[in-house]
């Protein structure tokens, strides 16, 4: 594969997981606030469930086309190795920070773990942001 392939898809796919995680931080999970309590672990369920199809492959697909632009890309300089770096950071909030919270809200509606859900999913937003923005760098740079 090229090396512009390879990042014009990393581009793409950080481009999608941005505009969703924007999507996911200032209408979704804030919107948890308002849903009822007697009805919140069926909600919390199916956005789990839901959810799991638009994040996960995605997600893994990122994983792995960093890795191969880090080392593909190697001369591309240290913003490459920055571009992963920035994967492996979101997929360590995720796991370490996000998910404890969704498994506290499985068990039914809790303002503080919502809060804490909105708040903290801010790292991830960010780190999307501007592993986007790099990226778009990048691709600008070889074109």
């Amino acid at each position: 594969m090229s090396l512009k392939l390879l990042v014009l898809l990393n581009f793409a796919l950080a481009a999608y997981l941005t505009g969703l995680i924007w999507t996911v931080q200032l209408v979704h999970y804030p919107s948890f606030a308002f849903v009822a309590a007697d009805k919140f672990v069926a909600f919390h369920r199916a956005h789990s469930s839901r959810m799991g199809w638009v994040v996960m492959a995605p997600m893994v697909a990122e994983l792995g086309l960093a890795g191969w632009l880090a080392w593909q890309g190697r001369a591309l300089g240290g913003s490459v190795w920055w571009s992963l770096a920035l994967v492996v950071f979101i997929w360590a909030v995720t796991f370490f920070v996000s998910v404890p919270f969704h498994n506290r809200l499985a068990q039914g509606f809790d303002y503080i773990a919502i809060d804490g859900l909105v708040r903290t999913n801010w790292l991830r937003t960010l780190a999307w942001t501007a592993r986007c923005s790099l990226l778009g760098y990048i691709l600008w740079r070889l074109l």
